[in-house]
């Protein structure tokens, strides 16, 4: 296999290393801790796409400062999920500027304004482009800041904590995110209630739920076709093209929030994509954390999912290893994990940045390739 080192033209300690479908940074550091991430390809073309900013939260030098973290697990393609790797992060830093705080709120604005630029951009090219109309992502981001974790989230990412019980060795696992997948009863008792008219808002489809028998989460940046039904009608693909026309969008864009206060017992933190949650739970996800050393724990998450979603489909490890992209999709999705350790002592206000840490998981993983004429 290839393997290829590369520095990105990014400010402060950043960088990644790219092994066929793998792409990873063993360790790093963040302004309150370590921190390591990985990404494995399967899709044809990575439509995962994630992000680590350390340092300035905001565009003024007297603005706050700390860790925010996004993985964006895209699908349909890997435009949305890029389109929010370019923008999301610009537009927290300009709201916290305006407010001179990271809150719920500055979360909230940045995630719908995105959504908002996104589908404005989809409408430029909807004749020139108009699968653009079906292209959306899921969108996990948390943002570490005076003692705080805020987090925000459509779609089915997780974040999961790792916290150490004391008088005993053991960590136990919290999951501090709200998911959005039609999967869960909740969701789909949400979807009913806001439309109540609508018999075949939730459709079991291929053993799975799907609202309108087409995706399986119900909330998500972009999916253009199932918010504005201007786009529900030709040029787009049939295939996505619902009968008749709706009057209030069937997905939204409006994240769950919340506020964690970090503890001293509060170990560590694991941002990831569905994929590796289809196949770790939570609680053994924090025990491989806790259980290994800190270098390169992303790349060993990934690679006990991969072993397990191999023994699912009763193929070895190293058979699924040679599997190439696309064909790869078959037995597992893109996968991302970011691992975001924390000081106690540097979250409870003594910790200093030597220079702003900007990272971006997966680049470097090939591109779709080229038609063969």
């Amino acid at each position: 296999m290839v393997k290829s080192c590369w520095k990105p033209s990014v400010e402060g300690d950043a960088g990644g290393c790219v092994d066929g479908l793998l792409w990873y940074k063993d360790l790093g550091q963040h302004v309150y801790g370590d921190f390591s991430m990985a990404v494995i390809q399967a899709n044809s073309s990575v439509e995962d796409q994630s992000q680590l900013e350390s340092g300035p939260l905001s565009s003024s030098s007297s603005g706050p400062y700390g860790t925010f973290i996004g993985v964006y697990d895209g699908h349909g393609g890997a435009e949305a999920s890029r389109f929010i790797n370019d923008n999301l992060f610009c537009k927290l830093k300009s709201f916290a500027s305006e407010s001179q705080e990271i809150s719920i709120n500055v979360l909230r604005k940045a995630f719908l304004v995105t959504e908002e630029n996104f589908l404005s951009l989809v409408r430029k090219q909807w004749l020139g482009k108009p699968q653009m109309a079906s292209v959306g992502s899921c969108c996990l981001t948390g943002v570490i800041c005076n003692g705080l974790l805020y987090t925000a989230n459509v779609g089915d990412s997780r974040v999961v904590l790792g916290r150490s019980e004391r008088g005993t060795k053991q960590v136990i696992a919290m999951q501090l995110s709200t998911e959005h997948n039609a999967n869960a009863d909740a969701v789909r008792e949400e979807l009913r209630s806001l439309h109540p008219h609508d018999p075949q808002i939730v459709v079991m489809k291929h053993k799975v739920w799907r609202v309108k028998g087409l995706i399986q989460v119900s909330r998500s940046i972009g999916d253009a076709y199932l918010k504005k039904a201007e786009f529900n009608k030709e040029p787009l693909l049939p295939k996505f093209s619902l009968p008749g026309s709706f009057q209030k969008p069937i997905l939204s864009a409006e994240p769950s929030l919340s506020v964690h206060k970090l503890l001293p017992d509060d170990q560590f933190l694991i941002f990831a994509s569905d994929g590796l949650w289809e196949h770790l739970s939570n609680q053994e996800a924090v025990e491989i954390v806790q259980n290994s050393p800190r270098n390169g724990i992303a790349r060993r998450l990934v690679k006990a999912a991969l072993k397990e979603a191999a023994k699912k489909r009763e193929t070895r490890y190293t058979d699924l290893k040679k599997i190439d992209r696309g064909v790869r999709r078959h037995f597992h999705d893109d996968i991302t994990v970011v691992v975001v350790f924390l000081d106690p002592h540097l979250i409870n206000g003594s910790s200093s940045y030597n220079s702003p840490v900007s990272i971006k998981g997966g680049v470097g993983l090939p591109a779709a390739a080229a038609a063969v004429s």
